[in-house]
This record gives C-alpha cells, sequence and structure tokens, in this order.
C-alpha cells in the first residue's frame, strides 16, 4: 500500500518519539547535503528530514532538489534544530518524482503575487497560496453547515440558462452553431437559434436565484452554492468572470428576515475559519502587516487581520436606508473636500465602492447593511416598498458592506404581488413570455419570500486579507485571460 503516510501537520502536531513514520511530501529546500524541509500541504510549516551524512548514496541526494516529490521512512526523534519539536532521521528516501532545480520556477526566494499569478498551477506550493486555499476549502465546508444545520436543502441550479436573471445583458453565449459565419439566419439576418442544440439562445448562469425561488415555493428554505459567470470586461481587484456564489431563498422571510440570516451566515463562516486556520490567518496576518510596511499611513488598515475578523464576529452590523446613507456622504468632510471620484450627487444615484467604504470604514468603522434603495436602481424582482415619499419608490433591497472590499452581500425581498410583477417587468423590458416558470410561483400559492447573494471569492479575500480577487480562486477567468 502506497498511501501508508502521516500528514505532517499531525506530525508536528504531536509530542511523542521514538517510533517510525512514513511522510510524502515536495522538498522546499536541501541544505548541507542532509537537512530536507518537507512540506507536504497539510500546514505551512515543513518538517525536518535528516538524511545523515554517509547513509544514501550520492545518486540519490543529487536528485533531493527543491520541488521534487520523495518518501521517507524513519524515526521521528526529538529535533535540535528551532521551530519544532520533532523531526524525521530517515532510513530510507525513495524518489517519487524529480524536479529540475535550475528550471523549477518557485526557488526558495520571496515572489510577487503578479508572477506567482502567471504559473497559478505551481502557486498552490507557496506559503501564501497554501493559506490561502486551505482557508477557502474551510469557508466552503462552513457554508454547507451552516445551511445544514438550519434545515435548508442544497439546490443545484443550472449552469446554462435561457434566462438573464439580473437583465444585465452580460453573458457568455452557449452555442453548437459555426462561429464562421455560415449560421443559420432568420429573415431579419439575426441567428436563427432553433437551429442550435437547445433550439433557443442559451448562456451560461449569472445567478442561480430565480430558479431557486421555484424551490424555495415547495421546500421553504433552499440555498445554492456554485460558479456564476459574467461576461463584463473589467480588469479589477474586485471582478472576475468566472466566480462562485451562495444564494440563499428563503420562503416567509421580509426584508429583516433576510438581513438577520446574512448577518448571522457570515459571522458563523468566519469563527469556523477562525476556530479551525488560525495558523494559516496568523501567517497571512503577519504578511499583511509586512506588506502595508511599504504603503503611507493613511493607506494602511487601522486593524490588523485578525483584528477585523475578530471585531466583526463581536460587533453587531450597522443597519440604515440608502436614504440615511446618501444624507451621511453628501454631508461628510470627504465629499465636501472633493475627495470622491464619483461625486455625491444626491438621492437616486448608484452608490459607488469608494462610497460604501467610507461608510464601513470611515464613518461606521463596522460593516454596514443598506436597506430600501431606489426601485430605479435595482433589479426587477424586489418588492416595492410601501408608503414611500412620492417620487421616492424605493425597494426592500439589502447590501451588506464591509471593510477593505465595499459590497459582499446583495438581496432583497422578492416581489411576490403578481400584477406588480408583471408592471415592473413590462416597464423594464423583460420578457414576461419567457419567464412564465417564474410568474406561476406567484400565480400559485405565493408568499412572502426573500433572499441574497453572496460573492464566494470577495468572503475569501475578505477573510484571508489578499488585495487580489485573483489570488483566492485556483483559476481566475477575466478578460483576455483563461490560463490553465
Amino acid at each position: 500500500m502506497l498511501n501508508n503516510r502521516t500528514k505532517i501537520k499531525e506530525l508536528l502536531a504531536g509530542e511523542a518519539t521514538n517510533y517510525e513514520a512514513t511522510v510524502m511530501g515536495w522538498v522546499r529546500t536541501f541544505r548541507n547535503n542532509q537537512f530536507i524541509a518537507l512540506n507536504d500541504g497539510s500546514t505551512n510549516n515543513n518538517l525536518q528530514v535528516l538524511a545523515e551524512l554517509g547513509t544514501f548514496d550520492e545518486s540519490i541526494l543529487k536528485r533531493i532538489t527543491t520541488g521534487a516529490c520523495i518518501k521517507a521512512v524513519g524515526e521521528i526523534i526529538p529535533s535540535l534544530g528551532k521551530g519544532q519539536r520533532v523531526e524525521l532521521k530517515a532510513s530510507s528516501i525513495e524518489i517519487l518524482g524529480d524536479s529540475d532545480a535550475e528550471k523549477f520556477p518557485l526557488q526558495p526566494k520571496k515572489h510577487s503575487l503578479e508572477f506567482l499569478r502567471e504559473i497559478a498551477h505551481l502557486r498552490f506550493r507557496t506559503n501564501t497560496f497554501g493559506s490561502v486555499f486551505r482557508i477557502r476549502h474551510s469557508l466552503a465546508f462552513a457554508v454547507h453547515k451552516f445551511f445544514n444545520e438550519k434545515g435548508f436543502v442544497y439546490m443545484h441550479t443550472p449552469i446554462i440558462t435561457a434566462s438573464d436573471a439580473e437583465g444585465a445583458g452580460e453573458m457568455f453565449r452557449v452555442t453548437t452553431l459555426p462561429i464562421d459565419g455560415t449560421a443559420p439566419r432568420n429573415d431579419d439576418a439575426t441567428i436563427n437559434f432553433k437551429e442550435d442544440f437547445f433550439g433557443r439562445s442559451t448562456n451560461l448562469t449569472v445567478s442561480g436565484q430565480l430558479e431557486g425561488e421555484l424551490a424555495a415555493m415547495a421546500f421553504s428554505d433552499i440555498y445554492t452554492f456554485g460558479p456564476t459567470f459574467r461576461a463584463e470586461n473589467s480588469n479589477t481587484t474586485r471582478h472576475l468572470a468566472e466566480f462562485w456564489m451562495i444564494e440563499p431563498e428563503m420562503a416567509f422571510y421580509d426584508l429583516e428576515d433576510n438581513a438577520n440570516l446574512a448577518e448571522e451566515f457570515i459571522q458563523y463562516i468566519i469563527k469556523y475559519a477562525m476556530d479551525n486556520n488560525r495558523e494559516d490567518l496568523e501567517f497571512l496576518a503577519q504578511r499583511l502587516a509586512e506588506e502595508e510596511k511599504s504603503l503611507p499611513q493613511d493607506k494602511r488598515s487601522e486593524m490588523g487581520l485578525i483584528e477585523k475578523l475578530e471585531f466583526v464576529l463581536s460587533n453587531k452590523f450597522e443597519r440604515l436606508t440608502y436614504t440615511q446613507a446618501i444624507d451621511i456622504l453628501k454631508e461628510s468632510n470627504h465629499n465636501k473636500k472633493k475627495k470622491f471620484q464619483y461625486e455625491i450627487t444626491g438621492w437616486g444615484m448608484d452608490l459607488q465602492s469608494e462610497h460604501e467604504r467610507y461608510l464601513v470604514e470611515k464613518h461606521f468603522k463596522k460593516p454596514v447593511i443598506l436597506t430600501n434603495y431606489p426601485a430605479a436602481i435595482k433589479s426587477f424582482y424586489m418588492r416595492y416598498d410601501d408608503n414611500c415619499e412620492p417620487g421616492r419608490q424605493t425597494v426592500a433591497a439589502m447590501d451588506i458592506l464591509a471593510p477593505g472590499i465595499g459590497e459582499i452581500v446583495g438581496g432583497s425581498q422578492r416581489e411576490e404581488r403578481l400584477d406588480k410583477l408583471e408592471q415592473k417587468m413590462k416597464d423594464m423590458h423583460i420578457p414576461m413570455e419567457e419567464l412564465y416558470w417564474y410568474l406561476d410561483t406567484r400565480r400559485y400559492g405565493a408568499c412572502p419570500h426573500a433572499g441574497f447573494g453572496l460573492g464566494f471569492e470577495r468572503m475569501v479575500q475578505f477573510v484571508t486579507g489578499m488585495g487580489n480577487i485573483r489570488d483566492v480562486i485556483p483559476f481566475p477567468r477575466y478578460p483576455k485571460s483563461a490560463e490553465f
């Protein structure tokens, strides 16, 4: 049996010595022809493997190079070196996979994140990305754990769909028709999608929400957690073309219930990572502190990474309406001194990331839940608020804003009243005949219901302190980049 190994994390956590163990992993460094720093990805900490001088053939020692994969069997003994309690004194070493040390891109030195993005297939082997992706795993596990404990049903919504849930039109088309100009055409020269695989125009999903609502009308509480796609030509540190979304939908919820669930959910999954990935978080906190030393004082975070996460866990999120937020922003010194790139023009404007971050980081200094946005800047499915001021129609929408990245959650109470939903769809030119199935949930047993979407990568970014969203997904997809 090959896989009779002990993981390095387990070995380093134990205090027992004088027993035989088998380890397998990748060589980080090999010093003085006898000290191997071995890592298997279970922790950032390396196990020192002692290849005692005179014990192994020169032919084996030459192959123990940075990046090589080895199997070592030997005795776990107390370590005389600093930083670890135990080490493995090897009695046998087998080279499982050679690595040409001169060509191996990950030399034992500091590499820039930009460079590591170019070799994303190898960056998992660095300490930074080891920590990031172990934390990403824990957060994903915590998502399922949270909803399972609350009795939600995990629903797999389609990746290929004919609907545009957001009405934004920034979609990746799915087709088997030829792209050389010979695709069948209608009389008006448009492409005849009746000849396509699905018999209609289809695209990669931008959201599982609409299908999630259908399931909530039967199971009461459901959630989706899957990939979504936006063909938005955006080259920023906050956007990806392919990303993962968590979208719960709940029958018998109003806007306040929705906000309560979202706040509890965020705190739950952060706490899970804090409880289970402390070592990785402390490593990333140290990395972030070092990185910020080169920044001017006013650009540095007011709190360290661990401190920021603990602050989110121990404080209730600030709640205010969009209207209150506009008043705060309008009266802020930041606005009066024209420090915003996008001027605060008044009620009805769409808030930019800089405005959201000002509210969170400068004004309230805690996460913020903004509610009751103008209907004109929100999606068709959001419920009209009752008793609005004249000329200020709002919807029961909410966004949760987090320090460092701005919006992390977007949600709303859904419009359950058929007449109002149909009128909104007509006004916003949403084709009702194509969404007959969505309207059926309002025709047959409609009820108040709500839901939200959380961009998983933004959450991973928040928890890990990474500055670029491309560094928290294994293989980032963005304009002009679909490597690996």
